[in-house]
């Protein structure tokens, strides 16, 4: 066995030195500026603390995995290395002036905060990565944020069975930028207030790139509604898809397999007693236009219907199980690939998984609804000037065996990857 030699040094060692890189980042977008426009209440102790260290100092916080309030307490035993690191003018400010800043900015920053995070890729020349189809994937979902055993404002029941609060989510490109966000009300339905989240994040995502967009949504949203936005905006441009899965709702599953039994051209048999079957129909859609004329199209629906008579044992069914997919979509990609690349749409999950678990964002530490809305980083009608916004794009993981913050750069070249936390800013 080799013997460790152990040395004592006086050099100051920092553990987070990856934060100069979120300084430098912050410091070259007009980001700053932007927040210090937010007024101060005249009743308000600590006018010196500006809202700029009260927002960098956050994002600090938030790039060590640390969102509640308290933690900024740490920062304190070193407040030189965090003020030259991420920029800091004044002073680090107590949980206490956190709290207090957050619930008096609330949503007023949305807009401004939206803008700069665009502004910001669009500087640093980022486009986000296409498809090998030429698709620019954008992924929309919800993911409940567990905050069980708490009395927070819009705490409720979410469709997980705990509660907490259900926001939408946009990721944009195969880096996965979260270039939209909005913050829910755990009972909220995926469908309510989609429709304006869906233009807002459309108009987001043509700043960021001129390429064709794929947007892919799961059964909770397949709405007349949200198929009319896409055709409307499709017709405008030419450069919107989509493809949602469809909910069967009162849909016979045995009659959807004798309809297409006989005419399908594409029938697979991956093993005795599985007959999978694989094609395209289309379907009427009646959505309202902006007068209220309604207006009804074909949609191309893909589907994919599973027959198994025997099961992977070897065991024989009495009554064939039936499993049946379908997809709305307006792109003309042969079905596989449509069906393909839904699936490929369940990737957005592992971007939850970063925001609730590495950024251990999940659990909101505000008990007031507004200002979780600026910590999470976006909701079109409240608050948007959350920490998460200003990272924008920030993603990052601390890796426990080691200790160590990776902050990469979804965004540029270097160790950060921004993404796109809501209406995330760097």
């Amino acid at each position: 066995m080799k013997k460790i030699h152990i040395e004592f040094s006086d050099e100051r060692l920092i553990t987070p030195s990856g934060l100069v890189f979120v300084g430098q980042i912050l410091g070259k977008s007009s980001f700053v500026k932007k927040i210090n426009r937010a007024p101060i209440s005249k009743d308000y102790l600590q006018k010196q603390i500006k809202n700029e260290d009260v927002l960098l100092t956050y994002i600090g916080m938030l790039c060590q995995g640390k969102p509640q309030y308290e933690a900024v307490r740490e920062m304190m035993d070193d407040p030189d290395y965090y003020k030259y690191a991420l920029g800091i003018s004044y002073a680090i400010p107590s949980a206490e002036t956190l709290r207090q800043r957050f619930d008096m900015i609330g949503d007023s920053l949305r807009k401004d905060i939206q803008q700069a995070n665009v502004d910001m890729l669009r500087e640093m020349h980022i486009e986000p990565t296409a498809l090998d189809n030429g698709f620019v994937p954008v992924d929309i979902d919800v993911t409940p944020f567990d905050n069980s055993k708490s009395n927070k404002e819009g705490v409720s029941r979410t469709y997980k069975g705990f509660d907490g609060y259900a926001p939408i989510m946009a990721y944009i490109g195969t880096e996965g930028y979260l270039v939209n966000l909005e913050l829910r009300i755990g009972k909220q339905h995926c469908q309510k207030e989609t429709p304006d989240f869906l233009r807002e994040t459309i108009e987001l995502c043509r700043q960021l790139t001129e390429k064709p967009l794929l947007i892919r949504l799961d059964s909770g949203n397949d709405a007349s509604e949200n198929i009319g936005i896409f055709m409307e905006e499709s017709y405008k441009y030419n450069n919107v898809s989509f493809i949602i899965k469809r909910n069967p709702r009162q849909e016979s599953k045995e009659e959807w397999l004798e309809s297409v039994r006989e005419c399908c051209q594409n029938i697979q048999h991956p093993r005795d007693g599985k007959t999978v079957y694989i094609g395209q129909t289309f379907r009427n859609v009646t959505y309202s236009l902006s007068d209220n004329e309604e207006k009804t199209v074909g949609i191309r629906t893909i589907y994919e219907i599973t027959e198994r008579t025997i099961d992977r044992y070897g065991q024989y069914f009495i009554v064939p199980d039936i499993e049946l997919g379908t997809y709305w979509t307006n792109s003309s990609l042969p079905d596989e690939t449509v069906i393909d690349l839904y699936h490929a749409h369940g990737e957005s999950e592992q971007y939850h998984s970063e925001i609730k678990t590495d950024m251990d964002v999940g659990r909101l530490p505000s008990g007031k609804f507004e200002s979780n809305k600026l910590v999470l980083g976006a909701d079109k009608k409240c608050g948007d000037a959350t920490c998460i916004i200003i990272i924008g794009n920030l993603r990052f993981r601390i890796r426990q065996d080691q200790c160590k913050l990776f902050i990469r750069i979804n965004f540029f070249v270097f160790l950060i990857v921004f993404n796109v936390f809501s209406d995330s800013i760097d």
